[in-house]
């Protein structure tokens, strides 16, 4: 080896070079999906490790116009839904070579500050799994930057978006609760203006009112704990409190189990409280929340290939995708005598009498 070539970095030249192979074959090398030969491949790395050789993202994002960052703006992590999901993208998106930026919003109103920073790092595409604005989305659209909306509804028809099945799991939920004989119902909202909590809130309600019974009293919980946890107290504390309670997702249905045992009331006996997500801790036993599934690992993949399609201006087969989920039935809920089935991992689901269900069209 020349005292040149060990006085600058290696290129994929000197690489090539050493490999005895085109500066082509180094690149698909090292460019995630490529085809390349297996021999070829090995001797490229061995080149590579014996040069230390690295590849230089900055340049190749010059040559090709494309700096391989995905930004992934995400409301908060307190939710327990949301850090797996973060970290199926992240693994999602390395798998085909991308590299993933977090944003957290934190409830913020303008998206100012965010959209500047998505232009500064030129971002090749956006996945935004927070409570967005429209304004946010056509900006994003004006600058050409392709965007998926993950978990959300309602922000832009046009706009492309993966999300769980509201309406079905909303009206699952109910059917659950008044075939385990529950007649005085409440429904833990999250933000007022939130899609995917409305949808949530109405398709539940509906079912309610459809089976003769009084519409579910209405609390918000804001998507906090402290928040919901409050909301709980005080409802649990009303006159005629409800003895089923539907929460628009997990973490406040968490907050309300909490706040129901401070009340004295023993969740799954005294009261029903049923979340939305099926996080990862729903399963504990001190919690054994019985929820609403989302399939986080199937919308994350079909989040990722969508976006990755569009960056590469390839037609979406569809730009909509509502993943079905299941009931998952643990013991914060008075179980029906019927419906309840045992999967082959133990886990307990209920089904829905077949054409019980409310579902949203799907193009």
């Amino acid at each position: 080896m020349s005292n040149e070539r060990r006085d600058r970095a290696a290129t994929s030249s000197d690489v090539a070079q050493l490999a005895g192979v085109s500066r082509s074959a180094v690149s698909r090398t090292f460019t995630a999906g490529a085809s390349v030969a297996p021999d070829t491949r090995d001797r490229v790395l061995a080149a590579a490790r014996a040069l230390k050789y690295r590849p230089n993202q900055i340049a190749r994002s010059l040559i090709t116009n494309r700096s391989m960052l995905i930004a992934l703006a995400i409301s908060h992590l307190d939710n327990q839904f949301y850090p797996p999901v973060v970290e199926r993208f992240v693994e999602a998106f390395a798998a085909i070579g991308y590299r993933v930026l977090l944003f957290i919003t934190r409830g913020e109103t303008s998206y100012e500050p965010l959209l500047d920073e998505l232009l500064r790092y030129h971002v090749d595409g956006v996945v935004l799994a927070s409570s967005g604005s429209a304004s946010l989305i056509a900006e994003c659209r004006a600058a050409g930057l392709p965007i998926i909306l993950f978990n959300n509804a309602g922000l832009d028809d046009e706009t492309p978006h993966v999300l769980g099945r509201n309406l079905e799991g909303a009206t699952t939920v109910a059917h659950f609760l008044l075939a385990g004989g529950h007649r005085r119902f409440a429904f833990l909202a999250g933000l007022p203006g939130v899609a995917t909590s409305e949808q949530r809130g109405a398709a539940f309600a509906r079912a309610i009112t459809a089976a003769s019974h009084a519409p579910p009293v209405v609390v918000v919980g804001g998507y906090t704990y402290d928040v919901a946890y409050d909301a709980t107290t005080a409802l649990l504390a009303t006159a005629e409190p409800p003895d089923a309670l539907f929460c628009a997702n997990d973490h406040m249905a968490l907050a309300a189990l909490n706040s129901a045992v401070a009340a004295g009331r023993q969740p799954g006996r005294d009261l029903s409280i049923v979340g939305f997500d099926d996080v990862d801790i729903a399963g504990w036993p001190m919690l054994a929340l019985t929820s609403y599934s989302q399939p986080m690992t199937t919308m994350v993949d079909t989040t990722v290939s969508m976006l990755d399609a569009l960056i590469r201006h390839t037609p979406l087969v569809r730009s909509t995708y509502q993943i079905a989920g299941r009931l998952v039935v643990r013991g914060s809920a008075r179980s029906p005598d019927t419906g309840i089935v045992t999967d082959a991992d133990g886990t307990r689901i209920w089904q829905l009498p077949s054409g019980g269900t409310e579902t949203m069209s799907t193009p």
